[in-house]
């Protein structure tokens, strides 16, 4: 069996979606364990993946682990096996970590978000080089770029991309939650606003990926004397950008926080 998703989540369900539909890797070759087992039945029967309990789990050459970090420790003793790689989606758990719970180099960091679960994930990577010449980190590469894109980082950043990237989906659902409401509080229809915001945060994105500052978008939407420099004027009135710089800050020192609870 070439993988094993321990953690049959929105992300390992995601990752076993992704890959299939890619053809990255076969659905026969792909176990699946997760403690709600009759919910995991029903999606290995549903996909054609296999089901397994932990006692099988010496049959995968590589194992996702898509638990949360405060499961690990316990679940440790089970994972470890020989001659396995390891590909981690937990937050805040370092290599170091991982090799020194599963008595292997062969570990690989991941951080996707949720994103994954519409291919469109930004995945961090990072591994030792004992993953990545087991082939371990090209392996984790193949697995993420099928449900986004892939970067390699160095580890020190992966706690800042965990605050900004993979929180951000939340930050930005309360910033058009907001919007929506300025809308509704001015008359509009609340179906409406939140349609309208929604689709006006995938259009921005767009055009933000064609320019080379964020300054250069807004400098264009923003006229003299006109609407968007007045609604901006509030915003940095309100603390808006100092707000979702603290946000990312907060969010990162708790991923570090996460990490410390492993060491």
């Amino acid at each position: 069996m070439k993988l094993a998703i321990v953690g049959v989540g929105k992300l390992g369900l995601s990752l076993l979606e992704g890959v299939t539909r890619r053809s990255v890797l076969a659905p026969q070759d792909i176990g699946l364990i997760d403690i709600h087992t009759e919910r995991t039945a029903e999606i290995a029967e549903r996909t054609g993946a296999v089901l397994l309990d932990p006692a099988q789990l010496g049959r995968a050459e590589r194992i996702v682990i898509a638990l949360q970090p405060r499961a690990f420790p316990a679940a440790a003793e089970w994972l470890a096996q020989e001659n396995a790689g390891y590909i981690s989606t937990m937050a805040g758990v370092s290599l170091s970590a991982l090799s020194r719970r599963l008595g292997t180099k062969r570990v690989v960091r991941v951080m996707p978000n949720l994103g994954a679960t519409i291919g469109l994930s930004q995945t961090a990577i990072a591994a030792p080089k004992e993953a990545v010449q087991a082939g371990d980190h090209a392996f984790a590469h193949q697995l993420f770029d099928a449900v986004g894109d892939a970067y390699d980082l160095p580890e020190n950043l992966f706690d800042v991309f965990t605050g900004m990237s993979a929180s951000g989906p939340g930050y930005a659902a309360v910033v058009a939650e907001a919007l929506a409401d300025g809308a509704v509080r001015m008359g509009m229809p609340r179906a409406l606003a939140q349609e309208l915001a929604a689709k006006l945060l995938v259009t921005s994105g767009e055009l933000l990926q064609r320019r080379l500052h964020p300054g250069l978008l807004k400098d264009e939407v923003a006229s003299p004397g006109g609407t968007t420099i007045a609604g901006l004027s509030a915003l940095e009135a309100a603390g808006v950008r100092g707000g979702l710089m603290a946000a990312v800050e907060a969010a990162t020192r708790r991923s570090t926080d996460l990490g410390r609870d492993q060491e």
